[in-house]
């Protein structure tokens, strides 16, 4: 299996290679500089892009369907960006550094056997999670709703499983389902320990607000003895009807873990004035992450080997992250461990995080913080306008998104670095005007399968790949030769503390978006 998997990536390599003619090109003269802009973008072609997305997709199929941090999926995804980038000719560097994996060494069960089988998807913005701390164990039973209110109150208003009172009548062995409110989630697990229960459940309340998985549902240390998990409103209600029986499996495991950074520099350009882009190469341990962020990752190395055939008047450097769904480690630790001196000498920064979402809508960071009020630090604002002109020359709709450090440009503009990026959408649903100005559909999230196993090359649109790989190109290609004014001069006090403020604003443990 490993050697069939070996062949055919060398042989994407090879392909891939071949297409771009990376090998073979000269340098372009620099000369006029909107002639090389417009060679850059024709040459970066959607078709290549997803040809690469196809390599990851390989890699993740004959690994355990994935390829996060710390597995030999996301190894296999660094050779082989790392392999192109070589032979591209750019000066590669494998960073290493060491992060806390925290995931499973067999794939979470949620099923329900009776009255009707039913198997709930596991992850954040799915069905299910485990709770932090829940012990491992695998056990199949009854489930006994313990004082739930169908339908719920006022919010906070629910008091299942916070008195021993509760669980009068309770049958041991049972398998405890228990509703959201009033006391904490170790008071509840705790006191169906005591019922007798083998395993518990707790579901969210069901008021507005209150409906999908709680990201950080914790039982407060180590000490409860039963497999614990917490589900979205709708499946806890699903689960209270009589006769219900469940099958639940948790299997964690928690260690430290080697992972990687492949950073790639061009060989030619200022070295005072870098221009960097970058991308996490990483998946949730749930899925392929063929749009989080195959799709990003795919469109950066893309730009990257047809940006091999130009000699830049600025360095280029182009980054792969790693470990992204573990909180942005691997930007982090770069940017930690670059010594102020090289900091000061990246001009800009260029994020993109998935860029090929289903049911996309074509987002722009908010660099001048007109639609969210938070701005990035003094150069962000005219990377977002350079990103509207491209879609407004194009004929394509765009719309600004949140700057609030959410992906790998938080460590960036935690520092003062002007930063900006393309987000075609996560697990947040689309509305009636988005869809009618962007197509798609509407209530739905502008990636369904978002940390799902599903995020598989199905889940692709082509043409926002196309299009924003475009775009990555356009600006590549015109901040190679010439940044205007976007990192001239940085006001490092009150622009790097707004930035870090900033930056504080992280996501919960399930994504680092992509």
């Amino acid at each position: 299996m490993r050697s069939r998997l070996r062949k055919y990536v060398v042989g994407a390599v090879a392909s891939v290679v071949a297409l771009s003619t990376v090998a073979a090109a000269g340098p372009a003269h620099a000369h006029p500089k909107h002639d090389n802009v417009r060679k850059i973008v024709k040459a970066v072609s959607g078709k290549n892009v997803k040809n690469h997305l196809r390599v990851f997709q390989a890699i993740a199929d004959r690994h355990d369907g994935t390829r996060v941090s710390g597995t030999r999926g996301y190894d296999l995804s660094r050779d082989y960006v790392s392999l192109l980038l070589r032979l591209a000719g750019y000066k590669v560097t494998v960073q290493p550094f060491e992060f806390l994996f925290e995931g499973y060494r067999t794939p979470p069960v949620l099923k329900r056997t009776a009255p009707q089988e039913e198997s709930y998807r596991y992850g954040f913005f799915s069905d299910y999670i485990a709770m932090g701390d829940s012990p491992a164990g695998s056990v199949s039973g009854q489930v006994q709703p313990v004082d739930v209110v169908l339908p719920p109150g006022a919010p906070n208003n629910s008091t299942s499983g916070c008195e021993a009172s509760d669980f009068a009548g309770f049958t041991a062995g049972n398998i405890a389902l228990m509703q959201r409110g009033t006391c904490n989630f170790r008071v509840k697990v705790e006191n169906a320990i005591a019922a007798g229960a083998t395993g518990a459940i707790v579901f969210n309340e069901g008021q507005e607000g209150r409906t999908e998985i709680d990201l950080n549902p914790v039982l407060g240390g180590p000490g409860i003895t039963i497999p614990s998990f917490f589900t979205s409103f709708a499946v806890g209600e699903e689960l209270a009807a009589a006769g219900t029986s469940v099958t639940m499996n948790w299997d964690p495991i928690s260690e430290t873990r080697t992972t990687y950074n492949v950073i790639a520099e061009s060989r030619k350009g200022d070295p005072d004035k870098v221009v960097m882009l970058g991308s996490h190469l990483d998946s949730v341990q749930e899925g392929p992450g063929i749009n989080d962020n195959g799709s990003g990752s795919a469109g950066v190395l893309e730009v990257a080997l047809q940006m091999a055939k130009v000699k830049p008047k600025n360095k280029m450097r182009f980054a792969f992250w790693g470990a992204e769904e573990f909180g942005l480690l691997g930007s982090e630790h770069y940017v930690a461990n670059l010594p102020e001196a090289e900091r000061a000498k990246i001009a800009l920064y260029l994020n993109f995080d998935m860029i090929a979402s289903p049911n996309y809508t074509f987002g722009i960071y908010d660099g001048d913080g007109d639609a969210y009020g938070t701005a990035g630090p003094p150069g962000s604002d005219q990377i977002e306008a350079d990103f509207e002109k491209y879609f407004a020359d194009r004929g394509q709709p765009f719309k600004a998104t949140a700057f609030t450090g959410r992906s790998d440009y938080g460590p960036f503009i935690a520092v003062g670095i002007p930063s900006g990026g393309l987000f075609t959408g996560a697990e947040v649903l689309k509305t009636e005007e988005e869809a009618a100005i962007f197509g798609g559909t509407a209530g739905i999230p502008l990636d369904p399968c978002y940390h799902q196993a599903c995020d598989t090359i199905k889940n692709i649109s082509d043409k926002a790949l196309d299009v924003n790989a475009d775009a990555i190109a356009t600006l590549a290609a015109t901040y190679a030769f010439d940044t205007g004014t976007i990192g001239a001069t940085q006001a490092p006090s009150q622009a790097r503390t707004q930035a870090r403020t900033q930056a504080e604003h992280r996501h919960g443990p399930a994504e680092a978006l992509s």
